[in-house]
């Protein structure tokens, strides 16, 4: 008995290690065949893209629908347009590495010379904390810079975003950037800092040796209610003359009820407007470029109804107001811009949309013969995008 006994225990111990040995196999493989779903196969790619048509119809007999006043003659008060026909491609290299391409087929339609070609960058992140930019690309300069013209609660952007653009400091823009975020206590920050050659988009080249550096800082004050605080700066010399910019901005998003919740934009600017200076004949200007100053502010609130109604997504209500001036301190001239706008989601983030509203424009003083006219336009976009 004994005997038997101690034959087993001898077999036990013999046999033991196999098994362990071959639990802890089989125990690799699963390690090994969780580690290979985890790999992911690079490149990737993402295609994207966005159309935009309209309807335009001026409600003002001698003003056409871009705005443009004729003192004689017939216009052109109705027509449709193709805002935006954009085709984009973003390419993931690696985990770190990115490409981005965005071209604007719409700009085929007017002289495409320093147009279509929209983003062409290249992004490598380090870590959350930094991330470098280059190529062409929209620095990070304001609300409006950080959001797609296609998911804005309004037709388009700001005046002061096209003029700003204008004078390199918005919009497409070729340099470099490093942005990146991190916490002080329990605030998220997130910051950019650019440098740029501040003369638009597809140029050949710089338009002189001078470069415009600027920075935009973001403090999240409450996270529920998704408060913002923007504060801009910039800095640089075109044509060895010294220019700057500097703007601040404050958003919310706060939920009423389940379904309805309301979000507001507030932002100011302020800067140098040295593509007007430089625009004018030299005895027609001031002999220093800080004479020349633009400034102006808008307040967008916007009411989101969510409804989920058949392929019907949300209903929104949005109305911006906005005060800008190109040159306050020699021939001020301020133009208040409000534009009310209803619009219809279907689907996912915009997916399909279809806005209709005006675009009202108030002048202190009214030039014949241009755009810097009291103008109403009445408005029908259709949107669709993926």
């Amino acid at each position: 008995m004994r005997k038997t006994i101690l034959i087993r225990i001898v077999y036990l111990f013999l046999i033991t290690p196999f098994f362990l040995h071959a639990q802890s196999a089989k125990d690799t493989v699963k390690v090994v065949l969780k580690d290979k779903e985890k790999e992911v196969a690079y490149p990737q790619f993402q295609f994207k893209g966005l159309f935009q048509a309209r309807f335009l119809e001026s409600l003002v007999d001698d003003v056409d629908v871009s705005g443009v006043q004729h003192t004689s003659g017939e216009v052109v008060r109705s027509s449709f347009d193709v805002k935006r026909m954009r085709v984009g491609l973003n390419t993931k290299l690696s985990k770190e590495t990115e490409v981005v391409i965005l071209v604007n087929l719409a700009d085929f339609k007017s002289d495409p010379k320093t147009k279509v070609l929209e983003n062409a960058y290249a992004k490598y992140t380090f870590s959350k904390y930094i991330a470098v930019t280059g190529g062409q690309f929209r620095p990070a300069f304001g609300i409006e810079e950080l959001v797609p013209v296609d998911i804005i609660k309004s037709f388009d952007f700001s005046n002061q975003y096209y003029e700003f653009g204008k004078n390199g400091w918005t919009s497409f823009q070729i340099g470099a950037s490093a942005t990146g975020a991190f916490d002080v206590g329990k605030i998220p920050i997130s910051y950019a800092f650019s440098i740029l050659n501040g003369n638009g988009k597809n140029q050949e080249k710089d338009k002189d040796n001078g470069k415009q550096f600027s920075t935009r800082w973001v403090l999240g004050l409450s996270q529920k209610y998704k408060v913002n605080l923007g504060l801009n700066g910039g800095i640089g010399k075109v044509f060895t003359q010294e220019v700057f910019a500097l703007g601040a901005d404050i958003t919310g998003d706060f939920k009423v009820t389940d379904n309805l919740s309301f979000d507001v934009q507030i932002e100011y600017k302020q800067g140098t407007n040295h593509n007007l200076y430089f625009s004018l004949p030299t005895d027609a200007r001031t002999a220093n470029v800080a004479d020349y100053q633009m400034r102006g502010y808008y307040i967008m609130p916007n009411f989101r109804y969510r409804v989920d109604y058949k392929k019907l997504t949300s209903f929104e209500v949005s109305c911006r107001y906005e005060s800008f001036d190109t040159s306050y301190k020699i021939d001020s001239n301020v133009r208040q811009t409000y534009t009310p706008m209803a619009s219809f989601e279907f689907g996912k983030a915009y997916t399909g949309r279809i806005s209709l509203g005006f675009e009202i424009d108030r002048y202190d003083k009214n030039i014949p013969d241009t755009s810097t006219y009291n103008d109403n336009l009445f408005l029908i976009q259709f949107q669709c995008r993926l």
